[in-house]
């Protein structure tokens, strides 16, 4: 009988040992789950800028920066006025689910310097003179927008959507190659 109870007390040591190790586990994934949807929620991968009327319109989600495109406004926004770098007013087009919110929006945050675009950075600038610029980095575009020229670039006349000319933006690193990758991510956001 005493033989007993020890092999079950054991057997229940043996069990708890196992659950408690089982519950780490758990606890490491959820830990993992959590820190991968704040990288997520950065949603710092692209910036769209479109000059149009005066003014400097930034989009952080691509399907607002398309509607944009096609009706010449959006639903919702936050207006920062003469506050471009040449006195326009800058309008941040947002999201349903950013209309509420008072930080935290991904191209307001952007536009200020409080977050780095991401490794994989793609951004657009439509100008009123009929061009679009395309950038693979936050910074590139950035003194862009605030220089007014890009003077490392690819160009290809006529290759946009409606005939405009695209605008690839170089730097000292990629400046006498083709930005064959730029020029496919291009391609593909305006299905070309």
């Amino acid at each position: 009988m005493k033989r007993t109870l020890i092999n079950l007390s054991c057997v229940l040591g043996t069990s708890l040992i196992l659950t408690a190790c089982g519950t780490s586990s758990v606890d490491n994934t959820l830990a993992t789950n959590t820190q991968t949807e704040a990288v997520v929620s950065q949603n710092n991968e692209d910036l769209y800028q479109v000059d149009h009327e005066g003014r400097i319109y930034f989009f952080d989600d691509f399907a607002t920066y398309q509607t944009f495109l096609q009706v010449g406004e959006t639903a919702y926004r936050k207006v920062r006025i003469g506050e471009g770098p040449r006195g326009e007013t800058i309008v941040f087009g947002l999201t349903n689910e950013d209309k509420k919110k008072t930080q935290g929006i991904a191209s307001v945050d952007m536009y200020d310097g409080k977050l780095e675009g991401s490794a994989g950075f793609y951004g657009e600038t439509r100008t009123e003179e009929g061009r679009i610029y395309v950038f693979s980095s936050l910074e590139e575009m950035t003194t862009a927008r605030i220089v007014g020229e890009v003077p490392l670039r690819f160009t290809e006349i006529g290759a946009g959507p409606k005939g405009e000319t695209v605008v690839y933006a170089l730097n000292s690193q990629n400046k006498k190659v083709k930005p064959e990758a730029l020029i496919q991510t291009f391609k593909a956001k305006n299905q070309l």
